[in-house]
């Protein structure tokens, strides 16, 4: 493992990379620690220790929330843009058509989603600083809640603009990474914070074991959720080409349980945040009674949140994985599955096995997703965000980091950071 690690740094463009992606996570945090003027960070903080959605919200800015820095709305509008686009690209045909269009196509669709962005910073941003401003916690007038929401909108665009950079020089999804350095820079704190109330005896240790076990068990699950597959075998015709014989070989089709990832997670929970954020901007009774309904605790919440994670699961499938292309390309190689005929068929038998897969995987991400929020809920840990949420992101950008930092090394004829045995990759879900 650590003869692996070595090597990533020997090779110099992995190495630019690598290094690439440390500075702008270094960036980030450190905009995550530049306040805004105005706002009283005092109540603030006592605000935020009461928890609730708050602390659900700042799991994803890094801790950039509950300071209100420049960097307080995160990733969040970047998210909700994309969501947006994406919806319409199924729904408006001439979107769908610029998808299509190649490299010039993904240019204006993206360039859409950073005006997007701006739009939905601007927005969460006025209704942020107005709900601080309603509390007492923000004493700015009229023109000081434009100049604070311009500013945080400002970094809300540099945000977008550090994930979009390391996706480019970087390693991995830039976007992602931001969310995984946001929830992993608060573990160590929540560990001390833990091991202080253990010592005090303000915190059960049986409890607390308890509490470890679930999350051994659950980051247990989310890898093999994000590893398994279910493979379909594919068999090759003989064929002549002047006098040698190609194919007969027999190999398989990798379906992912879990294709879309962790974007499912991450639009879902986005999409349950903006109308909390809206419903901030007014202080009728209908609006606290939305902000209640939308708490992460509440069951209204936990059942739009497993019916938006399987719709996501569907709908991002459907976007990146297209059994026709498949099947076509299998009949022009002479490829055909034992039993099915090439053609429509093909596409319909792969179409039926996905959509399988991606029902059972759906439910079981869902599942990972709500049952550490409840379990920490009735054992009333409050020290540390313990959520499904959190843990398959971690676990899902993590996973994702060490297999493009292991294509790069097989790539150069190294040996990958996970070593398989017998050289194929263990664990694998079938369903």
């Amino acid at each position: 493992m650590l003869d692996s690690f070595r090597d990533t740094f020997r090779l110099p463009d992995l190495k630019r990379r690598i290094l690439f992606t440390l500075a702008a996570l270094f960036v980030y945090r450190l905009g995550a620690h530049v306040p805004t003027p105005g706002v009283d960070a005092a109540a603030l903080g006592k605000l935020f220790d009461q928890g609730s959605l708050l602390g659900f919200l700042d799991l994803f800015a890094g801790g950039a929330l509950s300071r209100f820095s420049i960097f307080a709305l995160g990733v969040t509008p970047y998210i909700n843009s994309s969501i947006v686009m994406q919806l319409l690209a199924v729904v408006v045909p001439s979107i769908e058509k610029m998808q299509k269009e190649g490299e010039e196509g993904r240019k204006k669709i993206v360039q859409w989603t950073r005006y997007g962005t701006i739009i939905f910073a601007f927005i969460q941003a006025v209704g942020m600083t107005g709900w601080l401003k309603g509390l007492g916690i923000y004493s700015g007038g009229m023109l000081d809640i434009i100049l604070v929401s311009l500013t945080l909108t400002t970094g809300a665009v540099a945000v977008m603009w550090l994930g979009e950079i390391m996706s480019d020089h970087g390693i991995g999804n830039g976007i992602s990474l931001l969310i995984f350095a946001g929830i992993v820079v608060r573990i160590p704190e929540a560990i001390i914070r833990t091991a202080s109330l253990v010592r005090l005896g303000e915190m059960n240790v049986l409890v607390m074991l308890i509490a470890v076990a679930i999350m051994v068990a659950v980051v247990a699950g989310c890898v093999m959720l994000q590893e398994g597959q279910r493979r379909l075998p594919v068999q090759y015709a003989k064929r002549m080409v002047g006098n040698k014989m190609y194919g007969g070989q027999s190999s398989f089709i990798p379906l992912r349980v879990n294709t879309a990832g962790v974007i499912p997670i991450i639009f879902a929970s986005s999409v349950l945040l903006f109308p909390y954020t809206i419903a901030g901007l007014f202080q009728h009774s209908v609006a606290r009674m939305i902000q209640q309904a939308m708490s992460p605790s509440s069951p209204f919440y936990m059942v739009l949140y497993v019916l938006l994670i399987v719709f996501f699961s569907y709908f991002y499938t459907a976007v990146v994985f297209k059994p026709e292309d498949i099947s076509t390309n299998m009949k022009k190689n002479g490829g055909f599955i034992l039993g099915i005929r090439p053609g429509k068929p093909t596409t319909d038998y792969i179409e039926k096995v996905m959509g399988r897969i991606t029902l059972g995987g759906s439910i079981a991400l869902a599942v990972i997703a709500i049952i550490p929020t409840i379990m920490t809920g009735v054992m009333h840990i409050n020290t540390f965000y313990f959520g499904g949420t959190a843990v398959i992101i971690v676990v899902g950008v993590a996973l994702d980091t060490v297999h493009q930092i292991e294509g790069q090394l097989l790539m150069r004829h190294y040996e990958g950071i996970l070593k398989r045995r017998g050289g194929k990759s263990g664990g694998l879900l079938k369903l």
